[in-house]
């Protein structure tokens, strides 16, 4: 919450020196709010006049010849349907000069972030302007533009560094995201396909249907179970993994066990192996015809299974039924991550304060004392927040369940297959097919907003009320 103030307040700041500068500038700094490199050539900064300038003069014919002819067609999204037309000159069917929906979206929005960031621009240089016209009047040295080039490649070269990666996080990341978060309030699906025909802004329609809004719609009776079992994997999921991993490296490690580097050889082998292979092999493993329920089989288990009423087939649906799946999942998750967080744990546990552990063992502490009031919060201290994005990683944890039930796991829920899920889909596999099998492209921007949000709220409480309480103070020497 204090960094949220703090934010607000540099931001609120941020306005106030611009309006201070526009105020009580001179004709330099107030034809700086027309021509941007105003300021600096009454400064003789001629090469920063010039740059300034030149970005200036990119902006505007890139908005005249390209942001505001895309714009102009935001509201609608297009309204020439590509149509095949007979041209008598070529003797040829021809396409006509179609509108292209997504084409606009995307363009649109790169427009109004180049515009968001051409504001920043414009109020920075003109405070920057400002900021030249008050050194001047107390006689200060100005720096050329060499010596500003120079301070940016020793002081400020964090800045130079920075540069291309924010330029690559707004490309790659805040554009998609914005772009998606459109999608969600369109009609972008397979009957309303660019290039060949137009999708139209519908709302909030899409959260309607996908909350149970529609009377017809499935999609809210799907989302429901989809949200819950991703809640319950990521929560299972998580902690299995996570004191799996502590009880694993407080084996590996106790005083009676030998060969313990033999012993982390073996699990680290286990992460040495792509994931995507053992998935594979595990899910040949307990296929219905699989050697698991071969060997269950001939040992008279399945038998006695079928007896009492826990399967209906001869075979174990391992991870073709409802419940059976969903627990195998979780089980086959922890000899995937358990190794790597017993890994973690054991270079945590090598640092706890000995001098702490020989005043419990001074004191009588038995061993599950020793766990519970030393071990366990000064491990927990030191991986609360990898713990918290464990359960985010969770949520989106595509390879697993994708790997184990892609082309396997087929639902006889006919509410279910309505919608394209199963119950054994997370959120993100739910999405995931909904775009690449179906080309559902609104629902599954309407379901990507809910996993920003949910993992969002999720991580904000998280580290406000866990972390931030682990008290790793406690335990500095």
């Amino acid at each position: 919450m204090n960094k949220l103030k703090s934010g607000l307040s540099s931001v609120g700041q941020f306005f106030a020196d611009f309006g201070h500068a526009v105020a009580d500038g001179d004709i330099f700094v107030k034809l700086s709010l027309v021509w941007f490199g105003a300021g600096y050539l009454g400064r003789r900064q001629y090469i920063k006049a010039v740059i300034m300038t030149l970005f200036e003069a990119a902006i505007i014919a890139y908005s005249v010849l390209v942001g505001i002819p895309y714009i102009s067609d935001f509201g609608t999204l297009g309204t020439v349907q590509q149509e095949s037309v007979f041209n008598p000159v070529t003797m040829k069917n021809e396409f006509n000069d179609y509108d292209n929906s997504f084409t606009i979206l995307l363009f649109s929005v790169v427009t109004l972030v180049i515009w968001a960031f051409t504001l920043y621009i414009w109020m920075y240089n003109v405070k920057n302007v400002y900021r030249l016209q008050k050194e001047s009047e107390r006689g200060r040295h100005i720096n050329n533009f060499r010596e500003d080039l120079n301070e940016y490649i020793n002081h400020k070269f964090y800045v130079t560094l920075l540069a291309l990666p924010i330029a690559g996080v707004v490309l790659f990341t805040v554009v998609p995201l914005i772009v998606m978060i459109f999608v969600a309030f369109t009609n972008y699906d397979q009957n309303h396909m660019p290039p060949s025909a137009l999708f139209d802004w519908v709302g909030i329609s899409n959260f309607v249907k996908l909350f149970g809004g529609g009377l017809t719609d499935t999609f809210g009776y799907a989302f429901v179970r989809v949200l819950g079992w991703t809640l319950v994997w990521s929560f299972f999921a998580t902690l299995t993994t996570y004191f799996g991993g502590i009880l694993m490296s407080l084996l590996i490690n106790g005083k009676d066990i030998r060969g313990k580097a033999v012993w982390r050889v073996l699990f680290m082998i286990t992460i040495a192996v792509p994931q995507f292979v053992s998935l594979l092999l595990v899910r040949n493993f307990f296929a219905d015809n699989g050697i698991m329920n071969t060997i269950l089989s001939n040992i008279g288990l399945t038998g006695f299974l079928q007896d009492i009423g826990l399967i209906s087939n001869s075979y174990i649906p391992f991870l073709t039924a409802p419940g059976w799946a969903h627990v195998m999942i979780i089980i086959i998750n922890i000899w995937i991550g358990v190794p790597y967080q017993m890994l973690i744990a054991n270079g945590v546990l090598m640092n706890i304060p000995s001098e702490q552990l020989e005043s419990a063992s001074i004191d009588g502490a038995n061993s599950w004392q020793t766990f519970r009031n030393i071990t366990m919060p000064y491990v927990f201290s030191v991986t609360g927040p990898a713990l918290v994005t464990d359960f985010v990683k969770n949520i989106n944890n595509f390879n697993v369940i994708y790997l184990l039930t892609s082309n396997f796991y087929t639902t006889t829920d006919q509410a279910m297959a309505n919608s394209q899920a199963k119950e054994t889909d997370l959120l993100v596999t739910w999405l995931f097919t909904l775009t690449q099998d179906y080309y559902n492209y609104k629902m599954a921007a309407t379901i990507g907003i809910i996993i920003f949000i949910i993992c969002a709220l999720f991580t904000l409480i998280a580290f406000n009320r866990v972390v931030a309480r682990t008290g790793e103070g406690d335990f500095a020497s």
